[in-house]
């Protein structure tokens, strides 16, 4: 089995078949009793089949504790944490004690400790189960968003259409056999378009944007004087509408090259493959 960087897997099979063992196995949470992993990037965003919370502590405090374990400052984690939860519009605020929240909002922080850190690799483990209609998209984004930074994303879902709708291609287990079922290639999600901004005529500095905290910006980085975003073409206009609302000019706007635009500022990530039976290191995780 390889997952490569940007690619969307799905993993599919009966109940009982091994997609869960196979997913714990390929984050590093279950030893194979054969065979090899080569190639685990360093950060993983991991969502369990079974999340349980029944602790006191409030949504946000568990997440600024993620973070924390993570290597996050405590002030980054709870803003990240805020972000995430406003996002998926978590039902009971961030206050909320863990054990007072629904399965749905329940998977809802699990969802948010999973990307608390950009992930290399996303790994999902029946991600939609309890989620409501407008977190389905929300999640829909936040995959495509791990796809256009590099990272890989593996899911399972027992549904074959949320499997054709958001995967690009599909592992099957039967009989303890793991095998390639098809897929495609890059989809529509992977659109991205290139915004220059510069600083205005008047001179007057613009105000300061935490571009990575907008849905839709994959990559930032300073190219000579300009600000240069790569932002899915879905979330384009509104990226766009935040940039005039402080006050940076647009000096253009246009479809993305394949290539990251990261030169200086803000690093570009790539991740290699990961190759669940290859023993080649550098580029595969089995």
């Amino acid at each position: 089995m390889r997952v490569s960087a940007g690619q969307v897997l799905a993993v599919v099979g009966g109940n009982g078949s091994g997609k869960s063992t196979l997913l714990r196995i390929l984050v590093g949470l279950s030893r194979p009793t054969s065979g090899t992993v080569s190639g685990r990037p360093p950060h993983i965003g991991y969502v369990p089949d079974r999340f349980t919370a029944h602790e006191r502590i409030s949504a946000i405090s568990y997440l600024t504790h993620m973070g924390r374990i993570r290597g996050m400052s405590a002030s980054a984690a709870r803003a990240r944490g805020d972000h995430l939860l406003e996002r998926l519009s978590l039902v009971g605020g961030r206050n909320a004690p863990l054990r007072t929240l629904s399965k749905g909002n329940t998977q809802k922080v699990a969802l948010a400790q999973a990307l608390l850190v950009q992930p290399d690799l996303l790994v999902l483990d029946e991600p939609w189960s309890g989620l409501d209609a407008s977190a389905h998209g929300i999640l829909a984004e936040f995959i495509g968003e791990v796809a256009a930074r590099g990272g890989a994303v593996l899911f399972t879902d027992h549904r074959e259409a949320i499997t054709k709708k958001h995967a690009d291609g599909a592992y099957a287990i039967t009989d303890g056999q793991v095998t390639w079922r098809g897929g495609r290639r890059a989809r529509d999600r992977a659109s991205m378009v290139e915004l220059v901004l510069t600083m205005p005529s008047s001179g007057i500095a613009p105000a300061e944007v935490d571009w990575y905290a907008l849905p839709g910006v994959v990559d930032a980085a300073r190219r000579g004087e300009a600000l240069v975003l790569r932002v899915a073409r879905g979330q384009s206009d509104a990226v766009l509408l935040t940039a005039l609302r402080k006050q940076w000019s647009v000096e253009s706007l246009a479809e993305a090259t394949d290539e990251p635009v990261s030169s200086t500022g803000v690093p570009s990530t790539g991740v290699p493959s990961t190759d669940v039976s290859s023993t080649d290191a550098r580029r595969n995780t089995r």
